[in-house]
């Protein structure tokens, strides 16, 4: 990605209730959060300019790569779970179907939900409340490192051996770092999970998506 780049963010300094400037990401230090943070969500509006980042990766997907790009509210039907707060929604699907497309989903959150593949969703921020005191430069950098290794075919999903009651996810770049995980497939939409089964890549890895010439 070294010809994407990320918008600027504004710089906002926000304060918490005696006037002390608020340092996100390492609001609590080594400390436990407070019982009542679990349940308080406040300075929401630091969180907007991931809707930028999402801007600026669905162009630079649409501008380096071989891909067909739908901006529609309909898009939000390939999420798992809809939110109900949806501001813009584009599926970006590369010219391989061995590839795992992406659909981006920017709530009033705000926030951005990102689909990749057949049945993952990812969330940015997957909770604003104060406890879990997310940055949003750090969710930037997470989004894009999502998407990066999603395009650069380092993603990967399969079903659990045997009676594949469980569908499982792995992004993995070699020495910098995995992420992973899994969902029992009884929770998720049965018509999905069914066409998941043949849709999936052999061997579970989505292939790299394919630039412009």
């Amino acid at each position: 990605m070294s010809d994407y780049r990320r918008p600027a963010f504004p710089t906002e300094v926000y304060r918490d209730e005696q006037g002390n400037p608020i340092e996100y990401g390492n609001r609590w230090g080594a400390e436990s959060p407070p019982m009542d943070s679990y349940s308080r969500v406040s300075n929401l509006q630091r969180f907007l300019p991931l809707h930028a980042v999402a801007g600026a990766l669905i162009a630079w997907l649409q501008d380096t790569f071989e891909v067909s790009v739908v901006e529609d509210p309909e898009v939000t039907t390939d999420l798992l779970h809809l939110p109900n707060d949806v501001v813009r929604a584009v599926r970006v699907v590369p010219a391989s179907p061995t590839a795992a497309p992406l659909t981006f989903v920017l709530t009033r959150f705000p926030g951005v939900f990102l689909h990749a593949g057949s049945l993952h969703d990812f969330h940015f921020p997957a909770c604003g409340c104060d406890a879990c005191d997310h940055d949003a430069t750090r969710l930037a950098e997470d989004l894009e490192w999502t998407v990066r290794l999603v395009i650069s075919g380092c993603y990967f999903e399969q079903f659990d051996q045997g009676p594949g009651r469980w569908v499982e996810f792995r992004l993995e770049e070699p020495e910098v770092g995995i992420r992973s995980g899994r969902s029992l497939t009884k929770d998720l939409p049965e018509t999905r999970v069914k066409l998941a089964r043949t849709a999936l890549p052999s061997g579970g890895q989505w292939a790299p998506w394919e630039r412009r010439s």
